[in-house]
């Protein structure tokens, strides 16, 4: 946003400045703009600053000292995820920047941080000191997903140490987490009042800094961030009971002492209702970036969402190396099919749309409609979880009735094809009251490709990712096979699998690349473990143990045998023969190089492509591809 345009708006100033760590495309999926539109609908004036250059305060200052507060996010992805790959090497940038920001960065030496995609590292932090310079004593109030996974004392890989509340190194007065709505719209109505920020201390979905004097009556004290720092055994029991306090009904204020101050953290904020859902979704979006980007080109990342439909929000899955329950909350929240399908006449009669609606879902497909009795009072059990080790049986799936939305999508006249292009949990597919829901994705809403994760194959694995079985992945991939016999067109498995995760060594992987190649898998999707920030992974990673159990865990944190793993489970990369040479050696296992070599893989792969029914006949030739194994 620009001077010019507050003044098209007949305003004298903002109320609300809004700072985001991502380019400015005003639609539903981008936090900044969702946020800017609720508060917009609440009567404020509300200026947003993306990507500002953090290196000066003329971008933070270009529209005036906001009336109430100014907001920062570092956007919809966490800073050092976002600038660094889990080799801890500086990404080439990604696809929510402009080709011209790319260039930039490729040829800008940053002195205090090295910028990417229009972020700096640590944007929050970055940000709101920038902000505190430019306007002395506006109050500051961090959200997003970086603030979210930093909210209380953390592991951070970057830096491989404790770091305390990002709030206190940020020196923010506030700090929303999760998804915002309900908070941030108390916070600023409370400013508006004219409450002092420092007296707003009880709003569910914060975190705020406490003087000893107005700590909370029912607070839970938690090892401090000095304790954390040095006692493994105390980290855990910190994450044990943040934890278990994430009820928006039963839990209480969380306490944890960091050098001289208490951060508290209230129990996040009530699941929004199905009307509540459809109501921040209708805002008047104009699902454009700004025209600032023309000259680019525009926004790349933009198009894998623009003929998106966001259905729900929240995640009951819990895999323990994921932040999406932690931020978007334990209860699967959806929006009413009325709502869904207003947008999607939306999307319809917009003129640059070409007939296909590219995703209905959110972070799992299949949990559109998804209810449990718990869940209408806003809460999710303390202990108890929804999907594993099986589907509680109080969580009702209705398939039927997704099923009627996607048909009703496709009667809206400018719609040709509807796709589902989000992941779907395979483990909810398997029962037989999936079996019309999976025939009908395969028939007409998948585009060549099911996004499925079985992110690995060792059950002792698994069982520490909070993953089902493989013989639940096996079981699954047999009904998919039986399916796909009968269609007309081919549907075909994307299987995501992760390395280098707690409790996984070379040994895992080894034999997890051994049931990849009896199943004929190459897996394409392998993502290297990244121990996200308060999540169960980073606890197991950074301590050794289990937070929960106690058990103790081996960790690989040397880099050269993470790159084992994964060259391992992609043998089909000619670049990966060194390192798989040296895993075999280590692991008493050279005579099965031939087996990993790429032109053993494409051979396999080409008889898989000649034969219709391939595997007895694979099985008879294969002598001629690989050496006889031994007995």
């Amino acid at each position: 946003m620009f001077p010019g345009e507050v003044k098209l708006k007949g305003w004298t100033g903002i109320d609300v400045l809004l700072v985001t760590g991502d380019p400015y495309v005003d639609h539903p999926a981008y936090g900044a703009a969702l946020i800017g539109r609720v508060l917009e609908s609440r009567g404020y004036k509300v200026g947003i600053i993306a990507q500002p250059d953090w290196r000066t305060l003329t971008d933070f200052t270009r529209l005036g000292r906001p009336r109430l507060a100014a907001c920062v996010t570092a956007g919809n992805v966490d800073s050092m995820i976002a600038n660094y790959t889990a080799a801890k090497r500086p990404r080439r940038g990604n696809d929510s920047s402009t080709d011209t920001e790319k260039t930039e960065l490729a040829n800008r030496v940053a002195s205090a941080s090295r910028g990417r995609a229009g972020r700096p590292d640590r944007a929050s932090i970055v940000y709101a000191n920038r902000i505190r310079a430019a306007f002395k004593g506006l109050p500051v109030i961090l959200g997003g997903l970086e603030a979210s996974m930093r909210r209380m004392a953390h592991y951070d890989f970057w830096d491989n140490t404790v770091r305390r509340s990002i709030l206190l190194d940020a020196k923010a007065d506030m700090l929303v987490y999760g998804m915002a709505e309900r908070a941030i719209v108390r916070a600023i109505d409370g400013l508006n009042q004219g409450k002092d920020i420092q007296d707003l201390t009880d709003i569910p979905g914060t975190v705020i800094a406490l003087k000893k004097e107005n700590l909370p009556d029912n607070a839970v004290f938690v090892p401090s961030f000095e304790e954390t720092n040095r006692d493994f055994a105390a980290f855990n029991r910190a994450f044990r009971l943040t934890y278990e306090n994430l009820s928006a009904r039963q839990g209480k204020p969380v306490v944890q002492p960091q050098g001289n101050q208490y951060v508290a953290q209230y129990p996040p904020a009530l699941p929004l209702s199905a009307a509540e859902l459809d109501a921040v979704y209708a805002l008047p979006y104009t699902r454009r970036w700004h025209p600032f980007y023309d000259a680019d080109g525009g926004v790349k990342g933009f198009e894998t969402v623009r003929w998106s439909i966001t259905a729900l929000r929240g995640c009951p899955g819990e895999c323990n190396f994921c932040g999406l329950s932690l931020h978007q909350g334990r209860v699967a929240q959806s929006r009413s099919e009325r709502s869904i399908l207003a947008e999607a006449a939306k999307l319809a009669a917009d003129p640059d749309f070409k007939g296909t609606i590219s995703d209905v879902g959110g972070p799992t497909a299949n949990l559109y409609g998804a209810h449990c009795r718990q869940w209408e009072t806003g809460a999710a059990c303390s202990r108890r979880q929804c999907l594993m080790p099986r589907l509680c049986p109080s969580l009702e799936v209705p398939y039927a009735k997704t099923l009627a939305l996607y048909a009703a999508i496709r009667k809206i006249p400018a719609v040709k094809h509807l796709f589902i292009a989000s992941g779907l949990r395979y483990d909810l597919l398997v029962g037989k009251d999936a079996d019309l829901y999976l025939r009908r994705l395969c028939e007409n809403y998948i585009s060549g490709q099911m996004k499925v994760a079985p992110e690995h194959t060792q059950d002792r694995v698994l069982a520490l990712m909070n993953k089902p079985s493989y013989d639940r992945y096996a079981e699954f991939a047999e009904k998919f096979e039986r399916v796909n016999r009968g269609l007309k067109n081919r549907v075909y498995l994307v299987n995501y699998f992760i390395c280098g995760h707690p409790g996984c060594g070379l040994r895992d992987a080894y034999d997890c690349s051994q049931t990849l190649l009896k199943r004929k898998t190459r897996p394409e999707q392998v993502q290297d473990f990244i121990p996200l920030p308060m999540t169960v992974s980073a606890c197991m990673y950074h301590t050794g143990m289990h937070p929960f159990t106690g058990e103790k865990v081996d960790v690989e944190k040397g880099g050269e045998k993470r790159l084992m793993q994964r060259a391992l489970l992609q043998s089909q990369n000619p670049g990966n023969q060194a390192l798989i040479r040296k895993a075999l050696r280590i692991l008493g296992k050279a005579n099965m190089l031939a087996v990993y070599r790429p032109w053993a893989v494409s051979a396999i792969r080409r008889r898989q492509i000649t034969y219709n029914n391939p595997d007895k006949k694979i099985c008879q030739r294969q002598r001629k591809i690989l050496p006889r194994q031994p007995r």
